[in-house]
């Protein structure tokens, strides 16, 4: 068995070295997939059936846990399988505190599933200083957040919400997707949860769905084991397998995104007569000062209100060349999105609104090509 990284070394040392163990005398230097349902009995490390443990989910939990700065992580099938198992621990009567622009598929889930046993959801905008100051009236059981927020791009204050969130005997949940461990460490700032969907920039490739949650906690780490395996919650070993092979190159793709996407971003908000542009790191972001705190760079998602018709806007996504319209993000290759006929379609059109989310608002995924090719494909696009 390899020795493990200690967690003084550097994030891409930790992030190619962590994974190496059940190699046994092989001397693999990458560990195989182990496509197996079932274990014999009495084996040394304890496997029995792969829905309760696998060693591919195993060395991605170590290495995301080692990643996110986290003693503790637990794999699953996707992002969506990881919000069900941190939900699936509330009971009727619960109620959790979320941020109001939330992943539209976060939003269906408990507007149309955990609703029906009784879970309540309240929605807050945790920019507000207000909202902060009243999240114990909600006694909520979660509070739940993002950074930066699924589409329009709010940075929140992990560290202060975490705060209210303790004194209010509350566990807070942030998801890190947008961000990425390579940028964020939501446990290091206090929150107990750190969500996030490594399908997208931890994978990297677009070939796999995984989803984790990361914590310091013994009790949540072993809520989460017991959902993986009661609910049938279970990554695939292919899946954990590519996805740790993605995570050793996080760190030099999250710097390219992160590049690339401010170099857009500026192309937008200067050279387009686009209504607004929003990217952490550009001066112009509401929460600029506290993205340069919180986060170590922009990361890769760029969300613009073109301020057109609906069917304009379609138009000028579909001109797109370089840009697939497609639903995730996170990947080497750029996407483009319309979150209000994809990503937030099922959120009524009047919530979306009043959080920002107009039929004329696109979110891009600026992978990591040649920035000035996809600065031209735009302007193409907007041209025609």
């Amino acid at each position: 068995m390899s020795k493990r990284p200690s967690d003084s070394k550097g994030f891409e040392t930790r992030a190619i070295h962590s994974g190496r163990d059940f190699v046994g005398d092989t001397g693999a230097v990458t560990p195989p997939i182990w496509l197996t349902s079932t274990f014999e009995y009495g084996n040394p490390n304890g496997f029995d059936y792969t829905r309760s443990g696998n060693p591919n989910f195993r060395l991605l939990d170590r290495t995301v846990a080692s990643l996110e700065g986290a003693a503790h992580a637990t794999s699953f099938g996707s992002g969506v399988s990881a919000i069900t198992a941190i939900v699936s621990t509330l009971k009727s009567g619960d109620v959790v505190l979320a941020e109001e622009n939330i992943y539209g598929c976060t939003f269906r889930l408990f507007s149309q599933v955990f609703a029906k046993f009784g879970v309540e959801v309240r929605y807050v905008d945790f920019t507000d200083p207000a909202s902060l100051e009243g999240v114990a009236n909600h006694a909520p059981a979660l509070v739940w957040i993002e950074s930066p927020t699924n589409p329009n791009l709010k940075i929140i204050d992990i560290a202060a919400v975490a705060d209210v969130s303790h004194a209010a005997d509350a566990s807070l949940v942030v998801d890190n997707t947008f961000a990425s461990s390579y940028l964020q460490r939501p446990v290091e700032l206090g929150a107990d949860l750190s969500l996030i969907s490594l399908t997208k920039y931890s994978n990297g490739h677009s070939d796999a769905l995984v989803g984790s949650v990361c914590t310091n906690s013994d009790e949540w780490h072993e809520k989460m084991t017991f959902a993986q395996k009661a609910l049938g919650l279970q990554p695939s070993p292919m899946d954990c397998w590519l996805t740790l092979r993605g995570a050793k190159t996080e760190a030099i793709r999250m710097e390219r995104h992160s590049s690339n996407a401010l170099a857009f971003a500026t192309f937008l908000e200067h050279e387009t007569d686009a209504v607004t542009v929003r990217y952490p790191f550009l001066p112009s972001h509401p929460q600029y000062e506290l993205a340069k705190r919180q986060m170590a760079a922009g990361s890769g998602i760029v969300t613009v209100d073109f301020g057109r018709s609906l069917e304009d806007t379609i138009k000028m996504v579909g001109a797109l060349s370089l840009f697939p319209r497609a639903e995730s993000l996170g990947g080497i290759e750029s996407l483009v999105c319309h979150p209000a006929s994809m990503t937030h379609a099922a959120i009524p059109k009047e919530t979306r609104e009043a959080v920002g989310i107009t039929d004329s608002l696109v979110r891009f995924s600026v992978g990591i090509e040649t920035v000035e090719d996809l600065i031209d494909d735009v302007r193409d696009a907007l041209q025609a």
